[in-house]
Order: C-alpha cells, then sequence, then structure tokens
C-alpha cells in the first residue's frame, strides 16, 4: 500500500472521563448511532474531530495543535455527554445546558463560553496514546486520546440523541467482557485502549502510567502468523496486547 492510496488523516480527540467506582474505577462510554459511518453502532469514549474553530480558539490561547485537540476533548465531550469537563468554573445546570445547546445549534465553542462567562483549563487532560490508522481509500483520523476525572459537581451524563444513544458507566473490564459475549460492538483501538486501561485501580495509576510511557504515534499494519492474518501495533506504548485476528477485528 502507497501513501496515495491513504485520504488525508482528520485530526480528532477523545476523552477517556474516569469517576469512582465501588472497586475498578468506571469509564464513560458511548453508543454511537447505527447510522454514523465511522463506527457506527459501536461503544466509544468521547469524542471527535479537530474543528476551524478549536484551532481559532487554541491560536488565542498562543497554542498549536496539541491545544487545539485538548480543545476538541472538552467541546466534544460537552456536546455528546453534557459535562462540564475542563472547565475552571462550576457552571450551573442551566448555563451548561446553554452552552450544549449553542453548541448544537452551530455556536463556535469560544462564542458558547463567552456566553457562560466560562474559561477552559487544559492542564486536568493527561494525554495517554495518538493512534493514527493507515486504512487504504478510507476515513482515517488521526486521534489524540486524554484521560480526565469527572468533577465532584459534574451533572449527570445524557444522550444527545444524534451521534450517540446511550451512555453508560462501567469498568474497562466489564466493557471487554460484554463485547466478548456479543452484548456490544468495540472497534480495534477502543478495545487495545479498554485492555490497556484494566490494568489500573484508580484514576492517578493510570496517569503515573501514562506520565512514565511515551506516547509513539500507532498505526496498526496486518501481518501473517502461524498461517493466520493479524492485526498488529507496536509493542513499547504501554500496551498489554498488541495483536488480534483480523477475522475478529472491529476497525471502525
Amino acid at each position: 500500500m502507497s501513501d496515495n492510496d491513504l485520504s488525508e488523516a482528520i485530526p480528532a480527540a477523545t476523552l477517556v472521563i474516569f469517576r469512582e467506582g465501588s472497586g475498578a474505577p468506571e469509564l464513560l462510554m458511548m453508543e454511537r448511532a447505527k447510522a454514523m459511518v465511522f463506527a457506527g453502532g459501536a461503544m466509544v469514549f468521547p469524542g471527535g474531530r479537530v474543528d476551524a474553530g478549536d484551532h481559532t480558539l487554541a491560536a488565542r490561547l498562543a497554542g498549536g495543535e496539541e491545544t487545539a485537540a485538548r480543545i476538541a476533548a472538552i467541546r466534544e465531550t460537552i456536546e455528546e455527554a453534557g459535562l462540564p469537563v475542563g472547565l475552571k468554573e462550576h457552571l450551573p445546570a442551566t448555563a451548561l445546558a446553554a452552552m450544549r445547546a449553542g453548541l448544537h445549534a452551530g455556536k463556535s465553542f469560544a462564542e458558547v463560553l463567552a456566553e457562560a462567562g466560562a474559561e477552559l483549563d487544559l492542564e486536568p487532560l493527561v494525554p495517554w496514546a495518538r493512534w493514527l490508522p493507515a486504512h487504504a481509500h478510507m476515513r482515517r483520523f488521526d486521534t489524540r486520546f486524554y484521560l480526565a476525572e469527572l468533577p465532584a459537581d459534574a451533572p449527570r451524563a445524557t444522550v444527545d440523541a444524534t451521534e450517540n444513544v446511550r451512555l453508560v458507566w462501567a469498568t474497562a473490564q466489564s466493557v471487554l467482557d460484554d463485547a466478548d459475549a456479543g452484548r456490544l460492538a468495540i472497534i480495534f483501538p477502543t478495545r487495545r485502549n479498554l485492555e490497556r486501561l484494566a490494568q489500573f485501580g484508580s484514576f492517578a495509576e493510570a496517569v503515573a502510567h501514562a506520565r512514565e510511557t511515551p506516547i509513539h504515534t500507532i498505526t496498526p499494519w496486518a501481518e501473517a502468523r502461524d498461517g493466520a492474518q493479524y492485526l498488529c501495533i507496536r509493542d513499547d506504548a504501554g500496551y498489554p496486547v498488541t495483536s488480534e485476528p483480523i477475522t475478529s477485528a472491529m476497525r471502525g
């Protein structure tokens, strides 16, 4: 496969949100509407593409692509789940709902922030991973993953009823178990990240691991092993499982 076969990658950002559970921490997962072109019907973390407004806002903050990705992760989480991760102030539920409605109506993130009198706080987002697939003749996303903790005063997460149809809080291992039992679907990058996240008993443990593990861009590749084709990732990026038979991999 040559570079000419690859579409230009779309910058995107994803937020893995933790909340304290009775045992292992719970993560926010959402089921994408089946009509969605990318990962339709699959359980994913909140997130989406980095848009022009995110870059404009990043420039105002004297930041570049990394800053724009963090902004996109925060914006998408408000749009998709109604959660105020990455904001400096505590916002009343009415103000947060107005921000979400404004974003759904097409207003820029900068505009709805100004209307709410809110400011961004990008520091709580901890870099976790970066995935860039090499699917030929398919839409590709260059996705930065971040970890964040649910604010103590956050409202209940709710679906947007357009891109997602169900939200759940669940441990990483329980999502993997449900996927293995056929009760839900997860794409290859989500599975690998859930396996990695399932190793930790707290948000603090996951953050410590993230900070001591260099972020290498993950681009899966196919290779033959014992007469079968496997989808593989590099083995130096912190993932406990680095391959899966292509016959079982849901690639998005």
